[in-house]
């Protein structure tokens, strides 16, 4: 069975029933047996897109990401030091770090990454799902 990791779009999406989410998608997570994964790095990208007004979360970031995790239950892809020095080691179309992190993290935990990025879906050696 191939094992996930949410991209951090795929995961607020998700939380908030955004129709931007992808049907293929949505089902997919919504399979009971199915293991996805959730970078450090998106909870930080949440925090900072809602720091930036970008997105807002109906209560404080620590209180919704706990809420998030029992609404939707995902394994940790920790940040270690492979993931860093992988993120190093990869070219990615654009230069953001975030993205590096996540698509470090994909290959390091040997996870397909579910996304609509298309910075990251085109990208030919990394593992991408998009619907």
């Amino acid at each position: 069975m191939t094992e996930f990791l949410l991209d951090t779009h795929i995961w607020f999406w998700y939380l908030i029933g955004s129709d931007r989410l992808p049907t293929g998608l949505r089902d997919l997570l919504d399979m009971p047996q199915q293991v996805s994964w959730l970078s450090p790095i998106s909870v930080w990208e949440v925090g900072m897109l809602a720091a930036r007004g970008r997105i807002r979360l109906h209560a404080e970031l620590r209180q919704w990401v706990v809420q998030a995790r029992q609404q939707l239950p995902l394994q940790d892809a920790l940040l270690n030091p492979e993931v860093a020095l992988t993120s190093r080691e990869i070219t990615l179309p654009h230069r953001d770090p975030a993205d590096h992190f996540i698509a470090a993290t994909t290959i390091v935990y040997d996870l397909t990454l579910l996304t609509v990025d298309q910075h990251l879906t085109q990208v030919e050696w990394l593992p991408t799902r998009s619907e």
